[in-house]
């Protein structure tokens, strides 16, 4: 897990997997011309990216062509925003059962 939080802290490398996933299939080259810096910093971050286990690269000819795989986000959703949102939605439900007894409380003091 930490591989893919390696992964997700660069902007680049979030931008790189924004665009595989809005263009599965994507070609390399194609890639790294919508970036303002060499082909190898990308092939560096696609590198990064493949190690987490969120790009699969296939062979094409002399290509490669680029895939997303969510599984990786999908666990750190799973393991860490499921169990801190259900934690804060039981606060924000109680802090919303003391304001209503608040309120219903000061209508029967008037």
């Amino acid at each position: 897990m930490d591989a893919v939080f390696h992964a997700l802290a660069h902007d680049t490398r979030r931008t790189i997997l924004d665009m595989v996933r809005d263009q599965p299939g994507q070609r390399v080259g194609e890639l790294a011309k919508a970036f303002d810096v060499s082909r190898i910093a990308i092939m560096n971050h696609l590198a990064v990216l493949e190690a987490a286990g969120l790009i699969i690269s296939e062979k094409d000819g002399r290509s490669r062509r680029l895939y997303l795989n969510a599984a990786p986000i999908r666990m750190i959703h799973d393991r860490w925003i499921n169990d801190y949102t259900g934690h804060w939605a039981g606060k924000l439900t109680g802090l919303k059962y003391a304001a209503e007894q608040a309120a219903q409380a000061k209508g029967q003091d008037t």
